[in-house]
């Protein structure tokens, strides 16, 4: 639980980074781990790891560091993957096939439990060669009905930009908690759905302007 009402984004951010270094060093079999470490791996600096931390809650002792499978958990606690989330994949082309597959989902208790697009035959034909047994794939038209029955709480929208708006409507109308749009376009949707558009080019944007500069 955190101590402070507004957290920062990038600390949040940060947060994700720490869990998977810290599942690098449980894998290794690391008991113990000092914020100066994490802070290496993670490429920050040590005061930043602590600060992070602290918005939070003491984790640590003082001299001795983090216990490395106890600071996961917090972590995943806090975070809120301590438990399944049911995913729905809306647009199965290119990026959403890509995503069926992607097993590292299943690591952070992210589990897609449908599939849609408006044309599950073809898409099903296309890449059952390549997915072995997918997650079923079914017509967007059924996504209240299945949203509903099969407990999905995200829907992630990889859909053409033209359709982005229409697929986050239906999500809205699903009553899905939260959206993650791949789409290149910006959705909108009101306060009670909590919303992430997330654009490959902002990003690329971002780093070439620092190699420019």
């Amino acid at each position: 639980m955190a101590k402070y009402q507004k957290i920062p984004e990038a600390t949040i951010r940060r947060l994700s980074s720490y869990l998977k270094c810290l599942a690098e060093l449980e894998g290794k079999d690391e008991k113990v781990v000092s914020s100066t470490q994490i802070a290496e791996i993670c490429n920050v600096n040590a005061a930043q790891v602590r600060k992070d931390f602290a918005y939070f809650g003491e984790f640590g002792i003082r001299g001795m560091g983090y216990n490395v499978k106890q600071l996961k958990f917090n972590i995943k606690e806090i975070l809120g993957i301590n438990r399944i989330w049911h995913i729905a994949v809306v647009g199965i082309g290119n990026l959403g096939s890509a995503l069926l597959v992607y097993k590292d989902f299943l690591k952070q208790n992210y589990q897609i439990v449908a599939a849609f697009d408006k044309d599950p035959v073809t898409v099903i034909g296309r890449i059952s060669e390549r997915m072995g047994k997918p997650v079923e794939i079914l017509h967007v038209d059924r996504l209240k009905e299945v949203v509903k029955a099969r407990n999905i709480e995200i829907g992630i929208i990889t859909v053409p930009p033209q359709e982005a708006q229409k697929v986050a409507n239906l999500l809205i109308d699903a009553n899905i908690k939260g959206i993650l749009n791949l789409s290149p376009v910006p959705v909108k949707t009101p306060p009670s759905v909590k919303l992430r558009n997330i654009f490959f080019t902002s990003a690329l944007d971002s780093l070439v302007y620092y190699l420019s500069n």
